[in-house]
């Protein structure tokens, strides 16, 4: 069985930092998400928005190691947002009642354009 995979990418403007994760966020890979977030705090970064788009999957671990962030950057004066998780951890975060963490324009992602119409609607 092949361990989960998740890439992270970093690009900084400034003292704004955008965190681009793909892949799963578990067990195995919520360390690598709460390294670079850290990392990003060590840094300076005053703001660290998190893109979600293409995450296929995240547990309790990787809930963990936002809202874990998101303390630390609160005491630290700085601000951690979550934009476009998927329906799940959308869902998970609303449950929990760990809304603070999504930008609230950006709250949920929007529907995949491969998901068909349902049948009998208009073109």
């Amino acid at each position: 069985m092949p361990l989960p995979q998740l890439n992270v990418h970093r690009h900084d403007h400034a003292t704004r930092a955008l965190v681009t994760l793909a892949g799963e966020i578990d067990l195995v890979t919520a360390p690598l998400v709460r390294a670079a977030l850290a990392a990003c705090l060590r840094d300076g970064i005053r703001t660290t928005d998190v893109d979600l788009t293409a995450v296929t999957f995240c547990d309790a671990s990787g809930l963990n190691a936002f809202l874990t962030a998101s303390g630390l950057a609160t005491d630290a004066g700085t601000s951690l947002q979550l934009h476009y998780p998927p329906p799940t951890l959308a869902r998970i975060i609303e449950l929990t009642g760990s809304g603070f963490l999504l930008h609230e324009l950006h709250a949920v992602r929007p529907p995949s354009p491969r998901v068909p119409a349902a049948a009998g609607g208009a073109p």
